[in-house]
């Protein structure tokens, strides 16, 4: 197939898929399905001609915190699985090497002894027996000596229909498509352990939240107890106190082991501990994670993604081992030579008149091998199509990804706002509702629940300032960037 205009092709077909998650995300990703002049619309971010395109964008400058960069920079150093990956990459390199080498002859020396024995037996029937036969000049049955010193090589094979052209096609797609496996690995690294960071500073602000909400219900449960001790408060209003102040240490003991975890994770995906200068602390307000997103991103960029373009290497792979299944069905030329020297005596190997010299030209055809070369041709061909319906979902998936986070950025900035708003609120709230409870006008019931109120707000808008921080990654992830 033609490889350019069936991925354009393709690519279309996906827009139309694309426009039925969602009218939102349909729209946002039009402009991917455009000549490739065409922007992305954006809500963030500004114009600007000399901004790099996302893509093109290193993680050092995407992320700039600075304590945030050394873990990253340890992560990439040390975590397994992009070590693994690296390594697949030198494996496929050596492995292009070895089907390479199939395109040049193979040069060899040798030198060698033939030591035999004739026999001079003669059978009853006074036939002369195979031994003698095939000792015919040494009937003696004595023991005679040929030396050889050749130089040349053996069964190579003149590639007049591609067969070898296209296995080392398809080991050099092989060895591309695994140095693409190893940019998107990376590009989930650098996501997953920022995405860590980030939630261990969250699970502190939420210790913080529960450490605080903790400490008010202990000073209150405290005066309480005092009050009813001098029978001034009433034993319901106390326990209904001691409640309060045992769910918030149960709050407290929960994230001291979340953030314990945590750490555990972010270790391991940092390949070794993590110093204690470089952890986050619990104000994801100060996180600075991105610069300004660009709104120039062209409708190239998702055939930049790392796993597109490894989808894309293994199925021209796929193509070129067709091809080479296709030779088998043709004649098979190959070539041995050598020239060298030979005698029967070690001292006159290179003696005047003990030069030889050997040329075999071979043609091979296959003619009956029972269906096994349009068997290896249709399992080729299969191999193809399977990658090839691989290579559509890695697309599909793409366009997927990258609609989903649009669609939840452009609904996060208005939550936040709203969440503000609630925690204002609620705030407000469980401070009057504490005041009149001082003053004798409610119970603390009214006081507990407002104070739940404010309870679940706080930890709400840390989850929403997590999402949001995170998307930003995600955002960045989805559309291949960070592998530079």
């Amino acid at each position: 197939m033609s490889k350019p205009h069936a991925m354009s092709q393709y690519f279309k077909e996906a827009a139309l898929i694309t426009c039925s998650l969602s009218l939102t995300a349909c729209i946002n990703l039009a402009p991917f399905f455009s000549p490739p002049e065409a922007p992305v619309p954006a809500t963030y971010g500004t114009v600007d001609n000399d901004q790099k395109a996302l893509t093109e964008l290193g993680w050092q400058s995407f992320i700039t915190d600075k304590r945030l960069q050394q873990v990253v920079d340890l992560s990439l150093k040390n975590n397994r699985d992009l070590r693994v990956a690296s390594l697949n990459i030198e494996k496929a390199r050596a492995q292009y090497q070895v089907q390479r080498a199939d395109l040049f002859p193979t040069v060899a020396a040798t030198l060698s002894e033939t030591a035999s024995k004739g026999l001079s037996n003669v059978g009853n029937n006074g036939n002369v027996s195979a031994g003698t036969v095939a000792a015919s000049n040494n009937n003696s049955g004595n023991v005679s000596h040929v030396y050889r010193a050749t130089v040349g090589f053996s069964a190579y094979e003149l590639d007049l229909f591609g067969r070898i052209r296209n296995l080392n096609a398809q080991a050099l797609q092989t060895f591309y498509s695994q140095e693409e496996n190893r940019k998107s690995t990376q590009i989930s690294l650098v996501a997953e352990v920022a995405t860590a960071w980030l939630t261990l500073a969250a699970d502190k602000r939420r210790l913080e939240i529960a450490q605080q909400t903790l400490k008010s219900q202990q000073n209150t449960y405290e005066i309480n107890q005092k009050m009813f001790e001098l029978g001034v408060a009433n034993a319901l209003t106390l326990r209904q106190l001691q409640t309060s102040v045992d769910n918030a240490r149960v709050a407290v003991a929960t994230y001291n082991i979340q953030i314990k975890q945590d750490i555990n994770a972010l270790n391991l995906l940092a390949g070794s501990m993590v110093p204690s200068t470089l952890l986050p602390d619990s104000a994801l307000s100060s996180v600075a994670l991105t610069t300004a997103l660009p709104r120039g991103v062209t409708s190239k960029t998702l055939q930049q993604r790392p796993d597109v373009r490894a989808a894309e290497h293994l199925l021209e792979g796929a193509n070129a081992n067709i091809g080479a299944l296709r030779a088998a069905f043709f004649p098979t030329i190959s070539l041995t030579t050598t020239i060298g020297t030979a005698s029967t005596e070690l001292d006159g190997l290179f003696g005047p008149g003990s030069r030889i010299w050997t040329f075999v030209p071979q043609i091979s055809l296959p003619i009956f091998n029972a269906g096994r070369n349009r068997s290896n041709l249709e399992i080729g061909e299969k191999n193809q199509q399977i990658l090839l319906a691989q290579y559509e979902k890695t697309v599909q998936t793409a366009f997927r990804e990258v609609a989903d986070v649009l669609v939840q950025r452009e609904g996060l900035q208005a939550q936040l706002e709203a969440q503000q708003s609630l925690n204002g609120a609620a705030a407000e709230a469980f401070r009057l509702a504490d005041a009149r409870f001082k003053n004798g006008v409610d119970s603390y019931l009214v006081v507990l629940d407002a104070q739940r109120t404010l309870y679940t707000a706080e930890q709400t808008l840390v989850t929403l300032q997590l999402s949001d921080a995170a998307s930003q990654l995600t955002l960045y992830k989805v559309l291949g960037g960070g592998w530079q």
